[in-house]
């Protein structure tokens, strides 16, 4: 067998492995789990890969970005290297080509999304495979004391014994010493194997500038115009309208600046991106979904134009500037009413105990296998799609529900040939089969619409029997097939669960939430305690993530400046009169959307629900009318009026 340094040569054309690499390739090799925290840009990457091309079986990543995905397996497979994706944009040809490449043992490297390992029929065809190694980067994600926590990942260590999997690799950039004791607790991996390179990047120009928020655009202009033309830049904004605001300011000034947030199209995103990644337009206003995967060396600055939401998102965001080795501004303008405004989002992420309760209740109303429509529960209990989606995660963990494979309910036919020209390709009891399929669709103007609850009772026939049939038109360039209405089975592993069991559920989903609340709004305290603290900016980042031994680095503007300017939170002012008025009022409308006083809450402070959404009551005046109040005080208000 090839040594690790013969791969890293004659396949990845490199000369020697980054700090932390080979301690990490070495214990994997040795067939021991791992885990990789290295600072963004860090080389992680390698890690998984290399060690794949020296293992029997089947690399798995775990990855949440189809871009990131898509241009590591594009870089591996110029490489030569054997490797593919699975995700929702490839054809049905596509996927069945991947499927038989793993079967025959071509492929080595699989990337998959982790929303992808909730299928059912996914994780039946990978219990067919040997897998290696299963390689989860993001892995802070599987912590519940992590960031951008994702309930999908919750699953992981159960469904890596599930599938016998070999060994793990745990990869993320931001894991504190609580998350990553949590990362190798679940996959029992040994201190040993906990491989932590520096957070140190002394390219990286740390500044934080106290401001108002009257003076930071402002700050923000004067510091664009003192970069060389061109030099890339991002700046971090918290909404999607502060993004287009600030976009239009510097375009105003005579620079070239566009935004990006999650409210444009893909398209849209994607042409931005790309007119970054080739120099075209120098600077990106953008929230925190912009940077995930842009591996561009030469980024010269990184703005926050508002507070970062917590210690790990602003280190991974000040992460992608500097990577070429170059010196990097990395400067916060530190307004404390942003604090408010996090703090906001955070309260109104919560859900309220009425809805949970009611959807407990609901989903203990089957008695054994079920299927939902998440998009119509959200709606139908006002819970986001994310924390939905979270509270089931909670529950399969339990052990009270188990995920069955996910179908949709719609196919939607477009003929491309007549339907005479179809029939008569086949023999009579096959051109009866699909006269009669065909007979049972609803007709649009362009779409003959399939219902495919009912559709196999209609017919008397297996269902299988009817997509695959239907699969096929498709693959002849016949008809065009789309589908719609994911629902999601679910298995009631606790059917005629006595009232006190479902009350004691409901109530541990709310002690859940609630800790989650907690943390979060400690972790935007922690910012602020951050920019207030007189101590080197860099030093603190790297005690954050467990680096006792740092030392001052002499180049921030804490080092430099004997009395840093602290960041002063806004006082907590009781509501006005008129306020109170406000309020009183919309509760006397009494509307559907508004019962609860977090609802009441949430819409005051402009942050939109799915019943909100629903009922199209964000053109109502009074939405967003008192975003600048404390979210709790109007909990307090909203429940005491």
């Amino acid at each position: 067998m090839l040594s690790p340094h013969a791969v890293l040569e004659q396949s990845f054309k490199l000369n020697a492995f980054r700090p932390g690499q080979e301690p990490v390739i070495n214990a994997l090799l040795a067939g021991r789990s791992a885990l990789a925290v290295f600072p963004t840009g860090g080389g992680k990457s390698l890690c998984y890969q290399l060690p794949a091309l020296l293992l029997d079986g089947l690399t798995l990543v775990v990855s949440p970005l189809i871009a990131l995905m898509k241009d590591q397996v594009d870089a591996l497979q110029s490489l030569g290297i054997a490797a593919a994706r699975l995700d929702s944009s490839l054809s049905k040809d596509e996927t069945q080509a991947i499927y038989d490449g793993i079967y025959q043992r071509h492929i080595k490297l699989l990337y998959v999304a982790p929303e992808r390992l909730k299928n059912e029929r996914f994780v039946q065809r990978l219990a067919h495979c040997r897998i290696s190694l299963l390689a989860i980067d993001e892995a802070h994600c599987i912590s519940e004391w992590g960031h951008n926590f994702r309930p999908d990942y919750l699953t992981l260590a159960d469904l890596a014994k599930t599938l016998s999997v070999e060994r793990v690799l745990a990869l993320t950039a931001t894991a504190t010493p609580s998350v990553a004791a949590d990362i190798c607790k679940q996959f029992s991996i040994a201190p040993q194997d906990h491989v932590q390179t520096s957070f140190a990047r002394p390219n990286l120009q740390l500044r934080v500038t106290p401001c108002t928020s009257e003076e930071r655009l402002g700050l923000l202009l004067a510091r664009l115009q003192q970069h060389p033309p061109g030099a890339a830049t991002i700046v971090y904004v918290t909404l999607q309208k502060t993004a287009e605001m600030v976009a239009g300011a510097i375009n105003a000034a005579g620079l070239h600046a566009a935004h990006y947030h999650a409210g444009l199209k893909d398209d849209e995103r994607e042409q931005v991106q790309n007119q970054f990644m080739s120099g075209e337009v120098p600077v990106v206003v953008a929230t925190i979904a912009f940077g995930m995967g842009i591996d561009k060396s030469n980024i010269r600055a990184v703005y926050h134009f508002n507070l970062p939401k917590s210690i790990e998102n602003y280190v991974q965001e000040i992460g992608r500037a500097g990577r070429d080795g170059g010196v990097s501004l990395c400067e916060m303008f530190a307004v404390g009413d942003d604090v408010r405004v996090l703090e906001n989002f955070t309260y109104g992420d919560t859900p309220t105990a009425d809805s949970l309760r009611a959807l407990v209740q609901h989903l203990f109303a089957f008695d054994d296998v079920f299927d939902i429509s998440t998009y119509e529960l959200s709606h139908q209990f006002d819970l986001r799609p994310l924390v939905l989606n979270t509270a089931l995660t909670y529950l399969e963990l339990r052990g009270v529900l188990s995920a069955q494979s996910p179908f949709y309910t719609e196919y939607k036919i477009n003929f491309l040939q007549d339907q005479s020209f179809i029939l008569a390709q086949f023999d009579a009891e096959r051109a009866g089969f699909l006269q009669r399929l065909f007979a049972a669709g609803r007709t649009g103007r362009k779409w003959l619409t399939l219902d495919m609850l009912t559709i196999a009772t209609q017919l008397q026939s297996p269902k299988e029997r009817i997509t695959k049939a239907l699969d096929y038109l498709a693959e002849k360039g016949w008809i065009e097939l789309t589908v719609a209405n994911l629902r999601q089975g679910y298995k009631n592993n606790h059917p005629h669960c006595p009232a006190d069991e479902v009350e004691a559920l409901c109530r541990y989903l709310e002690q859940l939430f609630a800790e989650r609340e907690a943390r979060d709004i400690q972790r935007i305290h922690g910012v602020l305690d951050f920019v207030n603290n007189p101590a080197c900016l860099s030093q603190q980042l790297m005690q954050y993530f467990g680096e006792a031994s740092a030392v001052p680095c002499g180049i921030c503007n804490h080092c430099r400046l004997s009395q840093p300017a602290k960041v002063v939170l806004p006082a907590r002012e009781p509501l006005t009169v008129a306020q109170h008025s406000l309020l009183s009022g919309l509760k006397q409308e009494a509307h559907p959307a508004l019962q609860q006083p977090r609802q009441l809450a949430r819409f005051l402070c402009g942050l939109p629900s799915p019943a909100t959404s629903r009922s199209r009551l964000k053109s109502h005046p009074a939405f967003g009318a008192l975003a600048e109040v404390s979210f709790p005080l109007l909990i307090e208000a909203a429940a005491s009026s």
